[in-house]
């Protein structure tokens, strides 16, 4: 389940990457969609990283935080991994 501040994640990364060339913001989301749906299987097998299981985007710099509760995973946030470390655990952080 992708919560909502995990949604505005990934069309804040949508904009950026359409602001750089036409066709890639929609590539992202789907590249990351499909980053999303590989959760059905493999939830939960990923490093706990500032609290939260991270599991990375693989045709983008992403971190993808989720929790598991009860065979469901949560997504909290979608994070570029070029922002500054301080600025991703803050923003971890506030969503707890």
């Amino acid at each position: 389940m992708i919560l909502e501040d995990a949604a505005e994640d990934m069309e804040a990364g949508r904009r950026f990457y359409e602001s750089r060339e036409l066709g890639i913001g929609d590539y992202f989301v789907e590249s990351i969609l499909s980053d999303l749906g590989s959760l059905v299987l493999y939830a939960g097998v990923h490093r706990v990283h500032l609290g939260f299981h991270r599991m990375l985007s693989k045709r983008f710099p992403f971190g993808i935080y989720y929790e598991v509760e009860r065979q469901t995973a949560y997504v909290y946030a979608i994070l570029d991994m070029r922002r500054d470390p301080l600025w991703i655990r803050r923003e971890l952080q506030k969503r707890r």
